[in-house]
């Protein structure tokens, strides 16, 4: 459930991040929001003490971080409008 809301969230951020800017911007924007999200996953998996949790936890930073990535290219290249619409 926690990490459903914080997809919402990152979702969310994505929007007002890209919102009245321009691509550059929205894309760099859009990045870091997604590099906060993966930053609090890994401070979860810090804090855990069971192993295998961790590692879940560290995969999901691993994967919002390369989504980060995809996203910013996706704007910065058009694909995506800068608008988040």
């Amino acid at each position: 459930m926690r990490s459903f809301v914080k997809v919402v969230a990152v979702a969310g951020l994505v929007m007002l991040a890209a919102c009245g800017k321009s691509a550059t911007d929205a894309a760099t924007n859009t990045e870091q929001a997604y590099d906060n999200a993966a930053d609090q996953l890994d401070t979860m998996a810090d804090n855990t003490s069971n192993d295998t949790a961790s590692d879940m936890l560290e995969n999901q930073a691993d994967a919002t971080r390369a989504a980060g990535d995809n996203a910013h290219d996706a704007i910065e290249n058009g694909a995506a409008p800068a608008n988040g619409m």
